[in-house]
């Protein structure tokens, strides 16, 4: 149930269940080259895991309309049917690519949050940037060039440009701005898919090497990244790329009033939130699931913004039938 400061605590590890559940089954698939198998087989796990607990959810952030996606699509109802009301935003298996590579930083997101409190992106582009814990606010700003933001967080840090790692997805649409931080003396590291794992990698740079963020993702996975950065303090900022009037029209049937708006991490996910990533495959932050004889281990982090809670799972599950 709702508490006085939001969301039931219990729903915290709850949550860990249903990401740990969609991160075994695409584990199972990895390294096989089946994209739409893996996710497929994620999506079901993580839909009946969804359907156990004690909430009333809406998928807002989801597989994709009705009609494209058979589960956990935008406007599906999950849940047993009591508790909470919550909006909820979910990749079951965010990187296909990286999974069905058996590359690094494949993930199984989610996140639930008091309803009406998470953006209904629609599925364009978002040009983002964010940053993790720790700095001024505004540091950064999206309207300022990355040179700007690369400039203004090495000085939050207290460091020389050189000291700064950005991450970037290695697109083409992206090679001018890959040149631009070259040319600071920061350094990159080119990802070729998973945003929302790079995004939150800015939350422990010590731990990942990734300082900032900054380029062009899909606006769905924007909300997701936002949600772990609400409940760390990191910060955030994102503009919906409406580059076509038909584009225009659909972001503002789902709610969008100003195509121009700069959305931060409060705007994209505000209110309450409880987010919750396992690893499937090996990454900067989380291990990927391992498969033994005897039992499966996966590792998890979950969190919640009004406590600033950041947890870190490894869990042994001893009847690898069961999963």
């Amino acid at each position: 149930m709702l508490t006085s400061s939001g969301l039931d605590r219990i729903l915290t590890l709850e949550l860990v269940r249903v990401s740990e559940r969609a991160a075994v089954a695409a584990a199972r698939l990895r390294g096989r080259g089946d994209e739409k198998a893996a996710d497929q087989v994620a999506v079901d796990a993580m839909r009946s895991e969804l359907n156990r607990l004690a909430i009333r959810g809406t998928v807002v952030i989801g597989e994709g309309e009705r009609d494209e996606a058979p589960m956990l699509y935008i406007g599906e109802e999950v849940g047993a049917g009591d508790g909470p009301v919550v909006d909820i935003a979910l990749d079951p298996l965010e990187g296909t690519t990286l999974c069905a590579k058996n590359q690094p930083n494949s993930l199984a997101v989610i996140a639930i949050a008091e309803k009406g409190s998470l953006l209904n992106a629609p599925d364009v582009y978002m040009d983002k940037i964010a940053i993790g814990p720790g700095y001024p606010e505004g540091t950064i700003n999206i309207d300022l060039s990355p040179t700007e933001n690369i400039t203004r967080l090495a000085k939050a840090k207290g460091v020389e440009i050189h000291h700064i790692t950005a991450c970037i997805l290695d697109r083409p649409r992206h090679a001018k701005l890959i040149d631009e931080v070259r040319a600071t003396g920061a350094a990159i590291r080119l990802i070729g898919d998973g945003d929302v794992a790079a995004i939150i990698d800015t939350t422990d740079p010590e731990a990942t090497g990734i300082d900032i963020y900054l380029g062009t993702g899909g606006a769905p996975e924007g909300v997701l990244a936002a949600a772990a950065l609400r409940c760390t303090g990191g910060q955030m900022q994102g503009r919906l790329i409406l580059d076509t009037p038909e584009k225009v029209a659909r972001a503002a049937k789902m709610g969008v009033a100003d195509p121009k708006a700069i959305y931060r991490a409060e705007d994209l996910a505000s209110g309450d939130v409880l987010f919750a990533a396992t690893g499937v495959t090996d990454g900067n932050m989380l291990a990927g699931v391992k498969f033994t004889k005897n039992y499966i281990e996966t590792h998890t982090i979950v969190m919640r913004s009004s406590s600033r809670t950041v947890r870190e799972i490894i869990a042994k599950h001893q009847d690898p039938d069961k999963f």
